[in-house]
């Protein structure tokens, strides 16, 4: 019992490795390259609102609730997310390398706590890394993790749904990506989460055959 209790406790040390992401994005957050833009006219047609910029800010809780959230409820589950953000995530930065892209941002006005939260966000996040979206990338991750979640109901999903879908709206609204980056990232967590599940059959049938060599002796 301690020893399951210790192991549980061990796996919070997988989100560690979000520090790490976290620098390498900094990292390439500049324009050591020419940056391009991929807007269209249905981006420009989309207007700023800077009341977005709430369920922009709650994707930190959002993303750290719902990991915690599956390591309660099955750690199999939690490090499946886990990989799959992390994957995920260095796919975006090999990318942002490469091929680096930009979005334009609307000249703030005023003086409003909004357009303040909007500001610190411009202020603190470049307009680089745009394509694809790692907000987008992560909250999809999240969203396709609870369907996965056995006993969760229909109201839990909702919930999850609901606020991970305001924020992907809000990084259009906000200015902060295009649709291409929403698009672009959606495929990349649906591609992966149908891909890393088959990683792990060839694991379980080792670990098996194991415990069973052990019954033997």
């Amino acid at each position: 019992m301690f020893d399951k209790k210790t192991n549980r406790v061990r796996d919070l040390l997988g989100l560690l490795v979000f520090p790490i992401l976290g620098l390498i994005y900094g990292w390439l957050n500049n324009s050591h390259q020419d940056a391009v833009t991929l807007s269209t006219s249905f981006d420009n047609s989309i207007p700023f609102l800077p009341v977005f910029i709430i369920p922009y800010i709650s994707w930190y809780g959002y993303i750290v609730f719902y990991l915690l959230y599956f390591w309660q409820k099955s750690t199999a589950l939690y490090w499946k997310t886990i990989s799959l953000i992390t994957v995920g995530e260095v796919l975006c930065f090999c990318i942002y390398y490469f091929f680096q892209t930009t979005v334009p941002r609307p000249e703030l006005s005023g003086d409003g706590l909004l357009i303040q939260l909007v500001y610190f966000i411009y202020t603190n996040d470049q307009p680089f890394n745009c394509f694809p979206s790692i907000h987008v990338l992560t909250t999809s991750a999240i969203m396709l993790s609870i369907l996965n979640l056995e006993n969760t109901s229909v109201r839990q999903q909702f919930i999850c749904y609901f606020i991970g879908a305001l924020i992907i709206l809000s990084t259009l609204f906000v200015k902060q990506h295009i649709i291409y980056d929403v698009v672009a990232s959606i495929i990349v967590s649906i591609s992966l989460n149908s891909f890393l599940p088959s990683l792990k059959k060839p694991m379980l049938r080792v670990e098996r055959k194991t415990q069973k060599e052990y019954q033997t002796f």
